[in-house]
Order: structure tokens, then C-alpha cells, then sequence
């Protein structure tokens, strides 16, 4: 079994995983709402990475039990 925290996820993957769409994860990304996430090279340009283990994190504290739960 791989260790989830050396598996790294393009933002395509990511997005995959959490079932939205690409441009909604970078758009998370900018708000500072979505995952943590790695740059891979310096510049502006430079590949956005996930680690899958941070992606599954994140999913998890977005868990609620009732509406009451929800933050305002």
C-alpha cells in the first residue's frame, strides 16, 4: 500500500477526487477555502500538486452531522 503522504495529485485529480470541477478547486485555491497545496518550481507558471493525504484531510473537516454544525 502506498503512503498517501508521497502520493502527489494534479489539480485535474484532486478535483476528481472531491467531485468538482477543476476550475472550482483553483478558484478555491485563490480564496484560500480548498486544500493546502505544493508548488512544484518556482514562478507563477510552476505545477500546483496535492497530497493525497492532505485532499482527504481537508474532505474530512467538511464533515457535519446536522445544519446546526455548519460555521456561519
Amino acid at each position: 500500500m502506498t503512503n498517501p503522504e508521497l502520493v502527489f495529485l494534479l489539480s485535474a485529480e484532486a478535483a476528481s477526487i472531491l467531485r468538482i470541477s477543476k476550475r472550482t478547486l483553483e478558484r478555491m485555491r485563490v480564496d484560500g477555502t480548498g486544500p493546502r497545496y505544493l508548488k512544484a518550481g518556482p514562478g507563477k507558471r510552476s505545477r500546483v500538486l496535492y497530497r493525497q493525504s492532505e485532499v482527504l484531510a481537508w474532505l474530512e473537516r467538511q464533515s457535519y452531522g446536522s445544519t446546526s454544525e455548519y460555521p456561519r
